[in-house]
């Protein structure tokens, strides 16, 4: 088998492969109400198997270089959802989710052109969220409407993130760890959730699916701090899979006290 076959096979795996993990994530979200469904959506999908693909082709210090600049990216994805969350209040998804993703990337050129360090990472995400969680909490109580399905959705959800993977793992070779670090972070499930739901829920369900994942996108930060220490001194696997469980690991307890203070209220 020519090498060029064999990359364009290994490829196309992995496309399939995260863009299941993310239709599977995305379905559960459209039934489960925006409380869980961020939960869901929080969870390191899209991320978790591009790092994972990446881990494959790269050493441990590549690694642990784009989990540096992707760190500062999770506070860009905060400050995304939550400029969509106020926009969809009053208007429709072709005006909020393009401003949205314009935000998003101009953050992601800010980071870009800052070297940044851990602490100056997680100071970012703290300064991030000690200002974008008051301004959505009053968006995140919202009662899911039925959702009907359309004939296209699955299919735009999978090339969304099939795109997705394809560019990170190829690109990875010649941008280097920031810009793969910046990519795999790509709000693939956000912008497919957006895409997706507003037009057939409307705007406040959607909007409160992305208020209650500020919340979840906490946990993911700490995953990411994790993955950056442990591909330092663990080594890829290892840092992968204690990232993986802290995410989990954070949603379930989000979860948990949600559901504990549902009970105390009734």
């Amino acid at each position: 088998m020519s090498p060029d076959l064999y990359f364009l096979l290994v490829l196309a795996l992995r496309m399939a492969i995260t863009a299941a993990f993310v239709i599977s994530a995305s379905i559960i979200t459209e039934r489960s109400g925006p409380v869980i469904g961020a939960l869901v959506a929080t969870l390191p999908i899209s991320a978790g198997p591009s790092y994972v693909f990446l881990a494959i082709d790269h050493d441990a210090a590549f690694i642990a270089q784009g989990a540096l600049a992707s760190l500062p990216i999770n506070a860009a994805t905060i400050v995304m959802g939550t400029v969509y969350a106020v926009l969809a209040q009053r208007f429709s998804v072709a005006i909020s989710l393009p401003a949205a993703l314009l935000v998003w990337l101009a953050c992601g050129v800010l980071v870009r052109s800052l070297p940044w360090t851990l602490a100056g990472g997680i100071v970012a995400n703290i300064v991030v969220l000690a200002v974008c969680l008051p301004i959505v909490q009053r968006f995140r109580a919202v009662k899911m409407p039925l959702i009907v399905r359309r004939w296209y959705d699955i299919p735009l959800r999978a090339a969304l993130v099939a795109t997705l993977v394809a560019t990170v793992v190829t690109l990875s070779h010649w941008v280097g760890p920031t810009i793969s670090g910046i990519i795999a972070l790509f709000p693939v499930v956000y912008s497919s959730l957006m895409l997706i739901m507003q037009p057939r829920i409307g705007g406040l369900a959607t909007a409160a699916v992305m208020a209650n994942g500020s919340w979840g996108l906490i946990g993911f930060g700490i995953a990411i701090v994790i993955l950056h220490l442990g591909a330092l001194y663990l080594g890829s696997a290892t840092a992968l899979s204690l990232a993986l469980a802290t995410g989990v690991t954070w949603n379930l307890g989000l979860w948990w006290f949600g559901r504990r203070k549902r009970l105390r209220a009734s």
